[in-house]
């Protein structure tokens, strides 16, 4: 599984208005700024998140983005499956593929499907709730040692 500059911003994004859930609606800008994406690339972005059913926008003079659900409810994979795709490290670890004729017989698959597993068992254990505390836990610790 590869991540694209997408896929990171997308995640970037996500986490952002995670973190100011309870602050209401963020604009464009401040997105931007906070998370350094470039805003073009930002706008193309948060609509990918609003037909994925991530994010919601509102217009006018206060308007901006916010998430759609709780951080509780978003998990990573949700994310990056809706943004970069099926996960698989390779297309015949999918239960429906039907383009080799080895299928049952390579010895490669179960090695595959067992990665498969393993990257599906990290990014869906991962809620953005999780990363809001992490991101929280990690600065108190900076201020601490400062």
């Amino acid at each position: 599984m590869k991540i694209s500059y997408r896929g990171d911003y997308a995640l970037k994004a996500v986490l952002d208005l995670a973190l100011h859930y309870d602050s209401g609606v963020m604009t464009i800008h401040e997105l931007a700024s906070r998370s350094d994406i470039p805003i073009k690339f930002l706008e193309q972005i948060l609509l990918d998140l609003k037909l994925g059913g991530f994010v919601q926008s509102r217009r006018g003079k206060v308007g901006g983005y916010l998430l759609l659900k709780p951080p509780s409810q978003i998990r990573v994979g949700d994310v990056v499956r809706f943004i970069e795709g099926p996960t698989n490290p390779i297309a015949c670890v999918a239960k429906d593929y039907s383009g080799c004729s080895y299928t049952q017989t390579c010895v490669f698959r179960g090695i595959w499907q067992e990665v498969d597993k393993a990257i599906s068992g990290v990014i869906d254990a991962v809620t953005f709730e999780d990363l809001v505390n992490q991101t929280k836990d990690q600065q108190r610790e900076l201020a601490y040692s400062i």
